[in-house]
């Protein structure tokens, strides 16, 4: 069972493929952080939002959990707008 609670029925063959790529990510704690983030925001990102979500997907599990922990520094370049979306939503669970 992926986790997922979002029907990829209608999303663009990008934002699938990062739907899919958020719940499978290889360690159970992010699939859950970026799986969620997706399932609540994956429609909603524009164009921009989904190339820097693109970006953190490529991010390896135990590097992007140390910054969304808060456990390691983000790096400049990796601090945007939507990490902070993501880190938030993350700390303060999904809305629903």
């Amino acid at each position: 069972m992926s986790g997922m609670s979002r029907s990829s029925e209608g999303l663009s063959e990008r934002r699938r493929r990062l739907l899919f790529r958020s719940w499978h990510r290889g360690i159970r704690e992010m699939d859950l952080i970026m799986g969620r983030f997706a399932d609540s925001c994956i429609d909603s990102m524009n164009e921009a939002e989904l190339d820097a979500y693109e970006r953190l997907i490529e991010v390896p599990d135990p590097v992007l959990f140390g910054w969304i922990g808060d456990f390691d520094p983000v790096p400049p370049d990796f601090d945007t707008e939507l990490f902070r979306r993501l880190k938030t939503f993350h700390q303060d669970g999904p809305r629903g």
